[in-house]
Order: C-alpha cells, then sequence, then structure tokens
C-alpha cells in the first residue's frame, strides 16, 4: 500500500517547550475556524503532534480552552503598550496596531471566546478572571498619568475603545485610521489630565 502523496509531514515539537507549542496551535485553530472547530485532532495536526500528546497534556476539551485563554490573554499583555509604566499620555498604547499585526490570532481567538460565551456561559467565569487582568492593567496606567483616583467606569471605557480598535483594524484593517484614533484618545486623556490638574 502506498502512502497518500497529500500527507503533511509532522512537525517535531520540542517536549519542554510542547504545552507552549500546543496552546499556540490551539489559538490559531480557533482563530480560523471558531471554537466548534477546536478538537484535540485539530490541535494535534496544527501542532504536527500525536493526538495522545493533545490528550496527555490537557486531560479534557474545556481544560484545553481555559489554558488557551490564559495563555492568549497573558500573551497579549506581554506583549502590548497597554501599560508601557512611563506615566506620559504619548506612550499610551503605542504599538497597539503593530501587536494587532503581529498577533492577529490571539486576538481573534479572544473574540472567537467572548462570543462563544453567550452560548456557554460556562466559559464566562474564566473570560471574566482573565479580563480583568486587563481592565487592571489599564486602571494603573491611567492612575500613573492622570491625577486623582481612576474610577472603574473610566478604565473601562478606556479598554473598551482599545478593544473596539483592535477589532476594527483585526476586521478592517485601516492602520493608519487606527493611529489617528489613538492619538485621539491620547489627546483626551490630556485635556482630562490637565482638567484634574486645574481643580
Amino acid at each position: 500500500m502506498t502512502e497518500p502523496a497529500e500527507r503533511r509531514p509532522r512537525k517535531r515539537v520540542n517536549y519542554g517547550a510542547g504545552r507552549e507549542a500546543l496552546l499556540g496551535a490551539a489559538v490559531r485553530v480557533v482563530a480560523r475556524g471558531g471554537l466548534r472547530r477546536l478538537t484535540y485532532r485539530a490541535v494535534a495536526e496544527e501542532a504536527g503532534v500525536t493526538h495522545g500528546l493533545v490528550v496527555h497534556h490537557f486531560g479534557s476539551r474545556d481544560a484545553l480552552i481555559e489554558e488557551a485563554l490564559t495563555h492568549a490573554i497573558r500573551t497579549s499583555l506581554s506583549n502590548s503598550a497597554l501599560e508601557p509604566g512611563t506615566g506620559k499620555t504619548e506612550d499610551f498604547s503605542v504599538g497597539l496596531t503593530e501587536m494587532v499585526e503581529s498577533g492577529p490570532d490571539l486576538q481573534s481567538f479572544q473574540y472567537e471566546l467572548l462570543i462563544e460565551a453567550r452560548r456557554r456561559p460556562e466559559l464566562l467565569t474564566h473570560l471574566r478572571a482573565l479580563y480583568e487582568e486587563y481592565f487592571e492593567a489599564t486602571r494603573r496606567e491611567l492612575t500613573q498619568m492622570l491625577p486623582g483616583p481612576v474610577d472603574e467606569g473610566l478604565s473601562r471605557m478606556v479598554f473598551a475603545t482599545l478593544e473596539g480598535l483592535v477589532l476594527h483594524q483585526l476586521v478592517f484593517g485601516e492602520r493608519e485610521i487606527i493611529e489617528d484614533a489613538l492619538e485621539e484618545l491620547r489627546g483626551v486623556l490630556r485635556l482630562l489630565a490637565r482638567e484634574r490638574d486645574g481643580r
């Protein structure tokens, strides 16, 4: 019996980096085909490993989803300029458009899970806990930029603006427009800082 000519050769995955490679593969599978396409076999094929290795590392599909979500958000946070830490409005979210261009699958994966959580409320607990990291990073950065306390409403509004711009860039591209919108947001934050200073 001859092997099919179209068969893809398996990629070799370093066992030490295997778990991260599998999480990255899960993110890509969901980003391209939605959560319904996430199976052990799809992840194994994407990573170039055996189906059994995926089962070994995660044990259940829910565990795979939860860990892939954690991986996606932590990777996004470490790659983003959401929290440069300088306290200067001109540095706020610089690099956001590059983050979207260099890691669109991470962003798509998170949006897929947000939509899926409307159908599967059990995902909401994990999403809420992990999104709190985004909210807190936004609040910390605003606290450095603005005099006085930063309440939850302001930090959520700013984060929602950033998230909407990321989604817009993912779907429509238009990087220049997103850059202009980010500069407008920085301008609003500068005005708010001056207004608070004048009180």
